[in-house]
């Protein structure tokens, strides 16, 4: 079943007076990975800050069209709700540094001011970590830093903090561009896994992972929605010559 989880509008963004999103349409199905190409400046990460409203952190941002979850329109929910039902992991890991492994975990019910027992955060945190792939390495130090872990398990840690809140939707900004072959592996593995529960939506430069992983695949170029849809058509008969283009390029 190809349920529709999330529906995008006529979406424009501009910030001051460049246009950065140009009326870009697409929807995204749930318990599906959908990978964002395109070359660098063409808009993928504002896109997808869009989809839980970072952007609105951005100086002189606007934004027209609509975003649905599950039919509601984003722009008209508490954005604060809209981030625990649409995580988001970034191209560099990003562990609060002076936080345990633990407390970093469940660091969004502290921000949120959501208060929890000891059992239930035990709770989250072994889940969380279990479903991150990092429970069996860290489960022995959850009281050091996250800071001391490798790039990669600081990478799962992010990723495990961001699935503490039990989201609809997980985006993923370039995740594995900094990270060795073997923890992109990790990483890569994790996400085919993590489709079982959530929706994926993910940004990368790496046309090979995205054939790899995803189950659709869109293609941005200078703001605009060049070409979306199966990975498999996009990769073998893309319609647009720019496509075509770009994924040669990119894989020679």
């Amino acid at each position: 079943m190809n349920k529709q989880i999330l529906e995008i509008s006529n979406l424009s963004v501009s910030i001051g007076n460049d246009t950065i999103i140009d009326n870009i349409s697409m929807d995204f199905h749930w318990k599906k990975i959908t990978t964002i190409l395109g070359p660098s400046g063409c808009g993928k990460t504002t896109l997808i800050r869009c989809i839980n409203r970072m952007h609105e952190l951005i100086p002189h941002a606007r934004v027209s069209g609509s975003i649905l979850l599950f039919k509601k329109n984003i722009y008209e929910m508490n954005p604060i709700l809209v981030r625990r039902e649409i995580g988001m992991v970034f191209q560099r890991p990003n562990p609060f540094p002076t936080m345990s492994i633990y407390d970093n975990v469940i660091a969004g019910y502290k921000l949120n001011g959501i208060k929890l027992g000891s059992a239930e955060k035990d709770n989250i945190v072994e889940t969380s970590l279990c479903r991150a792939g990092l429970w069996s390495e860290v489960k022995d130090a959850l009281h050091r830093r996250g800071a001391f872990l490798s790039g990669g398990q600081q990478q799962r840690l992010c990723i495990a903090r961001a699935l503490a809140m039990k989201p609809r939707i997980l985006l993923l900004d370039e995740p594995t561009s900094a990270l060795d072959p073997k923890s992109t592996g990790h990483i890569e593995d994790l996400v085919s896994e993590l489709k079982e529960s959530v929706t994926i939506i993910m940004v990368t430069h790496n046309i090979r992972q995205a054939s790899r992983i995803s189950d659709f695949t869109a293609f941005l170029s200078k703001g605009e929605l060049v070409e979306y849809g199966s990975t498999e058509k996009l990769f073998t008969v893309p319609e647009d010559k720019r496509t075509e283009e770009y994924l040669s390029r990119s894989a020679g």
